[in-house]
């Protein structure tokens, strides 16, 4: 029978197909590390690994069991916190991965609300793309994940919580741009700022820019909307930025004149995801009223309150 040890050794090795890596995060020797997954595949009797001088890749049912490993893992984690918290999620420590176009603008909203209502609970935060996130999540390093939807996983569950509608930002003295509402097919590549790949809200501009010939977008790709918002004002090109980045700056950028698309406007979903073996479905409910009603989108501190009671 397999050993827990084991399918962590093999899930370490899995990621970063090193045996040095693999062996480093497991706190191990590397022929120690070793040992055991010839032991797994020994008793499986099958070839998860190919050991050669390029690296380790993993063979087809390598893959598979990588996959299944993961799950388990998961899974005695969530049965570890369950014991643990007694059945509670929003009491110890929550483990909440946010996106970086949405942290910045949904954070300083929420985490004080979260420490006004639920102080005994402790927040581990991390901040990053979405495809880290994600796997982060499915391996049980994460609680809950707050980003962009969809999100594609068949060990994940994901929960809508509100739209955040782009808006088309433009140089304040930009003559290309005389009206008040944007087109998507007035927008040229030669002009679009847009972030660096990874970023899924890149992906979203691109999707309302169809017209938009990704062969000759600049090459530039910012980190961060901010400067992405600060070219434009300084008459670099134009971007789209969510509606949440624009309601934490005030309504406005100084130089930037900010343009709404025309009826359905494109926006994106902010949802939450968590694993579907996270017994904790009443918390999450709770966790996701929460979020709903920090939005940034929301000004009128009333209304914010009003929506947690």
């Amino acid at each position: 029978m397999l050993s827990t040890r084991q399918l962590r050794y093999f899930d370490a090795l899995a990621r970063h197909r090193h045996f040095g890596r693999a062996a480093e995060e497991c706190a191990v020797t590397q022929p120690a590390l070793s040992m055991q997954i010839r032991e797994m595949e020994e008793a499986l009797g099958v070839r998860l690994v190919e050991r050669g001088r390029s690296g380790v890749r993993l063979t087809p049912v390598g893959e598979e069991a990588a996959s299944r490993a993961r799950g388990v893992l998961a899974a005695l984690a969530d049965m570890e916190r369950t014991i643990r918290d007694r059945g509670r999620l929003l009491e110890g420590r929550m483990r909440l991965g946010v996106i970086p176009s949405i942290a910045p603008y949904l954070l300083p909203r929420l985490l004080p609300e979260m420490a006004g209502r639920w102080p005994g609970v402790e927040i581990a935060l991390r901040e990053s793309q979405t495809e880290q996130l994600v796997n982060d999540l499915a391996h049980g390093d994460l609680d809950l994940v707050i980003l962009s939807l969809p999100v594609e996983h068949a060990a994940l569950e994901t929960l809508a919580l509100f739209e955040d509608p782009f808006l088309l930002a433009v140089p304040e003295s930009s003559a290309d741009f005389s009206g008040e509402t944007a087109a998507a097919e007035d927008i040229l590549a030669a002009d679009l700022l847009l972030l660096e790949d990874g970023h899924c809200f890149r992906d979203q501009a691109l999707n309302v820019c169809r017209k938009v010939d990704a062969r000759q977008l600049r090459r530039f790709g910012a980190s961060s909307l901010s400067t992405l918002a600060q070219l434009v004002a300084n008459g670099q090109g134009v971007t789209l930025l969510p509606q949440m980045f624009v309601a934490s700056e005030g309504g406005s950028i100084p130089r930037v004149r900010l343009l709404r698309f025309p009826h359905p406007a494109p926006s994106r979903t902010i949802g939450l995801v968590w694993r579907r073996t996270l017994p904790f479905r009443d918390d999450v409910a709770q966790v996701a009223a929460m979020v709903r009603a920090c939005r940034p989108a929301v000004q009128d501190g009333e209304d914010r309150r009003s929506a947690l009671l």
